[in-house]
């Protein structure tokens, strides 16, 4: 692998408290000279889904890097440790399918590690806080030249905890999806690509039909919420591509009772 430029990071530790911070600091001891770059550490605790939706669509933004993940509600348990190469990247955090959606973003896996090799964790190491023990002094060293074989042994691809890939597909006048994510303004990205709109014939500016929950709202299709008058839900295609759902000055995601995982339709609203 081509040299690594930087690491990222990403967590569910919040801000409050000086878990980031020591992080950093074993970061800033083990490679000095590298920047870390903060992705977010608001995921909500433990939402191992929200995390990877989050890591996956904003890999693809960063330099080669060392991205570490922790978002890890089995912390001392017999979750595993793991590093996975892929063509873009390194990802490092726990073995729970939080890094899993990442890997496709970085073009797929090509090999990866158990972190079995503790002569790279920090010392003594908590068995509540991994990553400042483990996950970062461990992608502090590989980012600094380290080889990815030093960390560990190595595991099967196959053995590895993958979160089930979100669908979206094509029915006869709709396309059906999953809300794959929901922000913190409650705005509710589904897993259909914008392409879908297109090919439903759902212009800008035109009406779309919502299904959800046994029931069917109509809104329009705007090229952002801003465009919409306060209180007023529409459709909109996000930064990543996919079509979201928002309450201009509002929570779509309260108003519509949809958390992750839910299913929705669309279709063009066409007059009868």
């Amino acid at each position: 692998m081509t040299s690594l430029s930087c690491l990222t990071f990403l967590t569910d530790f919040g801000l409050e408290d000086g878990f980031v911070a020591a992080c950093h600091g074993v970061a800033a001891r083990i490679a000095p000279a590298t920047r870390v770059i903060d992705i977010t550490h608001l995921v909500p605790p433990g939402d191992v889904r929200r995390g990877a939706a989050v890591l996956a669509q904003t890999v693809p933004a960063m330099p080669r890097a060392v991205h570490v993940a922790v978002v890890d509600p089995g912390v001392g348990t017999a979750r595993r440790a793991i590093a996975i190469e892929a063509r873009g990247g390194i990802l490092v955090g726990p073995d729970n399918g939080l890094l899993s959606w990442a890997l496709k973003a970085l073009g797929g896996a090509t090999r990866a590690v158990l972190l079995t090799n503790d002569k790279l964790w920090n010392h003594p190491v908590s068995p509540t806080f991994h990553g400042r023990d483990i996950f970062m002094p461990v992608a502090s060293h590989l980012v600094t030249g380290t080889d990815l074989t030093e960390a560990g042994t190595e595991v099967d691809l196959a053995d590895l905890v993958m979160l089930a890939t979100p669908t979206s597909r094509m029915l006869e006048r709709e396309a059906e999806g999953e809300v794959l994510s929901v922000d913190r303004f409650g705005n509710v990205q589904l897993s259909i690509p914008s392409a879908a709109a297109a090919d439903l014939g759902i212009a800008i500016g035109a009406s779309l039909i919502i299904r959800c929950n046994r029931r069917e709202l109509t809104a329009p299709y705007l090229e952002t919420f801003g465009s919409a008058a306060p209180g007023e839900l529409i459709a909109f295609t996000d930064s990543a591509g996919l079509i979201s759902l928002a309450v201009s000055s509002g929570n779509a995601a309260e108003r519509l009772s949809l958390p992750p995982g839910a299913r929705v339709r669309i279709a063009a609203d066409v007059p009868a």
